[in-house]
């Protein structure tokens, strides 16, 4: 799965955020020498960096944690489009290889996306910054401002608001439909669309809450309707003409039973379910988030996708005592998995030993097929594989 570095590419590269695995991965695939720094330091990620450091506490502690790195470039995965004024402390002392910190700021003003978003013919919940007025009988999702991957989201029955890391929410009509995610990379101006996927949210067989993001289904933009498929199309030349954001971005989306699509969020950062794109495609996804933002000059190239491919994040359903033992049976469940499919059938693997309370991630669990179908089914069996070998 390795791929050529790009002879004007720098050496060294830093990556930071909450979870870094997937974009360490593909940057060391293309030959980089990887730098991270993220909130778990995982046993894979620390196979593939050069350094890794876990950040504590997280994401004040990133400035002092990346300090000691070489004077690389750095990329950010999420959430730290939460955190507009740590983007700017840490691109003040080192390249920035995505979203500025205004545009980042830009993009996560709920009005300002509402505004544009519509303008442009899309659809954008109703939404309020506070809940005078708003339904209590579930019809609505109270959310924190300023959260990742689903946490904090509940329907609103009423009651005090939910405590969150910055005391602000905001209170959004659901819409019922299917939860999408699309992928863009996005330069000078210009949108492409890269993937779409089918976002797993608050699967049981997971064992992840009501509203979290535990996994994406890889989709085809070509296989979408055409109307869904224009929309899109739409969207990435606002996000790249209008708020002035480069490389991987994405947004999450709910596609309702006419084929209406409602922006929910932007995530201006390499997201969760992009990495499916490098195993379906070969897609270099370091590559050409570095050359959209100008740091290296030679984009990849793009191959026909011949396999669909899925993950979804094991969540423990109990505390757990993640042992030597533990790591021993993970690794023979994925064994065959990986020699058959050509790719780590299993990642973001705990370090032993390692204590993870109930609802902590346990590890990242992919599956190849087909079609988006024949992905998820096998995906599930893996999981329940997985999860038969954990600690009792």
């Amino acid at each position: 799965m390795k791929t050529s570095r790009t002879a004007d590419a720098p050496k060294d590269l830093v990556v930071v955020g909450a979870s870094v695995r997937a974009i360490a991965g593909s940057a060391a695939r293309a030959g980089f020498i990887v730098h991270a720094a993220d909130l778990f330091g995982d046993l894979d990620l620390r196979e593939l960096a050069a350094t890794v450091e876990t950040v504590r506490p997280y994401p004040a502690g990133l400035p002092a944690a990346i300090a000691a790195f070489p004077p690389a470039p750095w990329i950010y995965t999420g959430a730290l489009e939460n955190h507009p004024e740590l983007i700017a402390v840490m691109a003040a002392a080192r390249p920035l290889a995505g979203c500025s910190p205004e545009a980042v700021a830009r993009v996560r003003d709920t009005d300002n996306v509402a505004a544009l978003v519509r303008e442009a013919g899309l659809l954008f919940p109703e939404t309020r910054r506070e809940p005078r007025s708003v339904p209590t009988a579930g019809s609505w999702l109270v959310k924190p401002l300023a959260s990742a991957g689903g946490r904090g989201i509940r329907r609103w029955q009423g009651g005090e608001p939910p405590a969150t890391s910055t005391g602000l929410s905001l209170w959004q009509r659901l819409i019922p439909g299917r939860a999408f995610a699309a992928g863009y990379l996005l330069a000078a101006g210009n949108g492409q669309l890269i993937t779409t996927s089918r976002q797993l949210i608050g699967r049981r067989w997971c064992h992840a809450g009501p509203f979290a993001y535990c996994g994406s289904v890889d989709i085809d933009p070509a296989t979408l309707p055409r109307g869904v498929r224009d929309q899109l199309l739409r969207l990435g030349d606002i996000l790249a003409m209008e708020f002035g954001l480069v490389g991987l971005v994405g947004v999450d989306l709910v596609i309702d039973g006419q084929n209406q699509l409602y922006v929910i969020e932007v995530n201006p950062r390499p997201t969760a379910s992009v990495e499916l794109v490098e195993r379906a495609t070969g897609l270099s996804l370091a590559v050409a988030h570095l050359a959209a933002c100008g740091i290296v000059s030679a984009a990849p190239e793009t191959r026909p996708r011949h396999e669909t491919w899925s993950k979804a994040i094991l969540f423990a359903s109990r505390d757990l005592r993640f042992d030597d033992t533990a790591l021993a049976a993970l690794h023979t469940r994925a064994r065959p998995w990986t020699a058959t499919d050509g790719w780590p059938a299993v990642a973001d693997i705990p370090r032993p030993p390692q204590a993870i309370p109930a609802g902590g991630p346990v590890c990242t669990v992919f599956a190849p097929g087909p079609t988006p179908a024949a992905a998820l089914a096998m995906l599930r069996r893996r999981i329940a594989a997985v999860e038969a070998g954990l600690p009792s």
